[in-house]
């Protein structure tokens, strides 16, 4: 039996349904929303609501876009003929971040998983095939996460775009700069000595 009345056993409910949140945890987040001012729950209610209503995925690269387009497809000063192809939005943020990518981006909205009901025919596969065609790409850099499922679903795509004229690469994997040998592990190392090249 919950100490605790509906309305805040709803609440804590709700927080524990957020990834990385767990009983106790969304026991804290509750008493926080109930001890804090009105003004800043509702605030929070309010960035929520707005979220859910406003944002959506970009007509052309499925990134996240509170418009018809997302800023990066609507930047003229970006390579339309280079496309990176990323798993999810906080993938393409992470690549952005870097600053070394200027290509466009196209954001699968996850990858091929069976075992979690994901098929090619849930994710933004069929939309990439299209784009591809019908712009002309040159290039396609396969961003999926260096996991089983990432790479399989990068494969899938490759097979699809073989009869394509484009070129197709991925990320390089490996040693990152900085770093010390004895503390990379057997995956890292393996990927580094696959992919040397020439000094």
């Amino acid at each position: 039996m919950s100490p605790y009345g509906p309305a805040m056993s709803l609440l804590i409910e709700q927080f524990e349904m957020l990834p990385g949140i767990g009983r106790k945890s969304a026991e804290r987040l509750a008493h926080f929303i109930l001890m804090c001012p009105s003004e800043k729950a509702l605030g929070l209610a309010d960035a929520i609501r707005t979220v859910k209503t406003t944002v959506r995925p970009c007509a052309v690269c499925f990134n996240l876009t509170e418009g018809p387009t997302c800023a990066i497809c609507s930047d003229t000063r970006r390579d339309p003929q280079v496309v990176c192809v990323v798993e999810q939005p906080r993938d393409l943020i992470s690549i952005e971040s870097s600053g070394a990518f200027q290509g466009m981006y196209h954001v699968l909205q996850g990858r091929i998983s069976p075992l979690e009901g994901m098929g090619p025919e849930q994710l933004t596969i069929d939309a990439l095939v299209k784009r591809i065609r019908r712009e002309g790409v040159r290039e396609v850099v396969m961003a999926t996460n260096p996991t089983l499922e990432g790479d399989g679903t990068a494969l899938f795509i490759s097979n699809l775009l073989a009869d394509l004229p484009v070129k197709i690469t991925r990320l390089a994997r490996g040693i990152a700069s900085g770093s010390v040998l004895e503390y990379a592990n057997r995956e890292m190392l393996a990927d580094a000595m696959r992919g040397r090249h020439s000094f």
